[in-house]
C-alpha cells in the first residue's frame, strides 16, 4: 500500500490538493485508493464549509492520475504532464460528501491509453454506497515552446 507522500510524488497536485491518502491495489488496468480529507475544515474545495458532490470528479481524475503516474514509475520513467479535456456519463448519487463519516473510496480503469491520452471509468465509494461513476479524458498537456 502507498501513502499520501508516494501518492504526492507521482502527480502534480500539491499539498491538500492532493486528495488521495492510500493506494489500495493497483495493476496494468485499475487502481484502487482511499481518501480520508473529505471531511476537513480545511478541504481545499469546500465553500461556504461544504464539499459538494461535484467534486467526486476531480477524485476520479485523481485516480488517474495516480494510475497513469504508477505505470510511468513502473516503466522507469515519469508520468507526462496530461489536461482533462471530457467528463462523460457523470452519475452524482448524493448531494454531498463533507459529513460522511469514514474514507470515500475509489477505483478507476484504464478504458483507452495511448500517446494520445488516456479514458477512464471511475467509481467513488462511501460504506459499500456508489457516490459517484463517469468517464474521464486525458490529452497531454502542450508543451510550452518558450519565447
Amino acid at each position: 500500500m502507498l501513502g499520501h507522500e508516494a501518492i504526492a510524488a507521482l502527480v502534480p497536485h500539491a499539498g491538500a490538493m492532493c486528495l488521495w491518502d492510500e493506494v489500495v491495489a493497483w495493476d496494468a488496468a485499475t487502481i484502487r485508493l482511499r481518501a480520508h480529507g473529505h471531511r476537513a475544515p480545511t478541504h481545499p474545495l469546500r465553500r461556504h464549509g461544504r464539499l459538494h458532490a461535484v467534486h467526486l470528479c476531480e477524485y476520479g481524475a485523481q485516480a488517474m492520475a495516480v494510475h497513469g503516474g504508477l505505470l510511468a514509475q513502473a516503466r522507469g520513467a515519469r508520468a507526462a504532464p496530461g489536461m482533462l479535456v471530457a467528463l462523460r456519463g457523470v452519475r452524482l448519487h448524493v448531494a454531498r460528501l463533507d459529513a460522511l463519516p469514514g474514507a470515500l473510496e475509489g477505483e478507476a480503469e484504464a478504458l483507452i491509453a495511448g500517446a494520445g491520452g488516456q479514458q477512464y471509468a471511475f467509481r467513488i465509494h462511501h460504506a459499500g454506497t456508489l457516490l459517484a461513476e463517469g468517464r474521464a479524458a486525458v490529452m497531454p498537456a502542450p508543451q510550452d515552446s518558450g519565447p
